[in-house]
């Protein structure tokens, strides 16, 4: 027995969109987000991540397009969810946050293990928060 959503679309009535074969995203494809959310502290920890980050970059594009095609609508729904925003600007707020914080309490990150530090917390926090995101959004659906 498949699940599946009505889906109104203005003026074209009602159709259904079987969700049956969606299957979550690994948590593996999440550590390219996490790297992404590590960027601003791998930059300055490292003159030269940014030519690693584009790399990076462009496998998460050719993987996302490739080993995870069947997947591409879950990706965008993702991308497009009110939530995953919110997760994005408060991993931001987050960022800028607890730099000001620091740097108010006399100990900014200054030195490279410093902004490696803060580079994992916010890879870490990324992953998490991307994977309890699809997790909520799969639940809702009673998909898991």
């Amino acid at each position: 027995m498949g699940i599946s959503i009505r889906n109104r679309k203005a003026g074209t009535g009602t159709t259904d969109v079987d969700l049956s074969g969606i299957k979550p995203l690994p948590v593996w494809f999440f550590a390219f987000e996490g790297v992404i959310g590590a960027a601003y502290d791998l930059t300055k920890a490292w003159d030269d991540a940014w030519m690693v980050l584009i790399g990076i970059a462009l496998v998460n594009i050719v993987v996302g397009g490739t080993v995870l095609r069947r997947r591409k609508k879950l990706m965008r729904a993702m991308l497009k969810n009110s939530r995953t925003r919110n997760i994005a600007i408060g991993l931001l707020a987050l960022r800028v946050g607890l730099h000001l914080v620091l740097a108010a309490l006399g100990a900014p990150v200054t030195s490279v293990a410093g902004h490696l530090a803060v580079a994992v917390l916010m890879g870490a926090a990324t992953v998490t928060l991307m994977w309890f995101n699809q997790r909520v959004t799969f639940r809702a659906l009673r998909l898991a």
